[in-house]
């Protein structure tokens, strides 16, 4: 499969469409299971806060690739991401009240590359607060 983006027709400065990515405790037991990631901090409240949290945070990975989303749903195929880091900036922070948290995520085309690529630049914030700094993506477009 390929991006279903041409990259003729995008510009600097695009803007993708915007994401809102709930989590719960539950959301957070289920990527533990997948990801084989039961560090305490996720779970287990009393932990979390014993080792200085506000409380459950969610995984750094899980928050990462939700924000990832926005650009492989924006490019119409996973692959079409050849190269994506972020720093670490401010947990997602989960509490226990049913309602959980929500990362919302932007993005927008911050410079064109060779080879058909494209760099794209995302905010991630969760509460008011950006929780990935420096969180890019370089994405191959058709």
């Amino acid at each position: 499969m390929a991006a279903k983006v041409s990259f003729d027709e995008v510009e600097v400065g695009t803007e993708l469409p915007a994401g809102a990515f709930p989590v719960t405790r539950a959301t957070l037991v289920q990527y533990a299971g997948a990801s084989g990631d039961f560090n305490p901090i996720h779970w287990n409240e009393r932990f979390a806060r014993e080792v200085g949290l506000p409380d459950v945070i969610a995984h750094g990975m899980f928050t990462m690739a939700e924000a990832a989303r926005v650009v492989t749903d924006w490019a119409g195929d996973p692959g079409a991401v050849v190269e994506y880091g972020v720093r670490f900036t401010k947990p997602v922070v989960v509490p226990d009240d049913g309602e959980g948290a929500v990362i919302h995520v932007t993005g927008k085309v911050a410079a064109k590359l060779d080879d058909r690529c494209v760099r794209v630049d995302l905010t991630a914030m969760s509460a008011g607060q950006k929780v990935l700094g420096m969180s890019r993506a370089v994405v191959r477009l058709a």
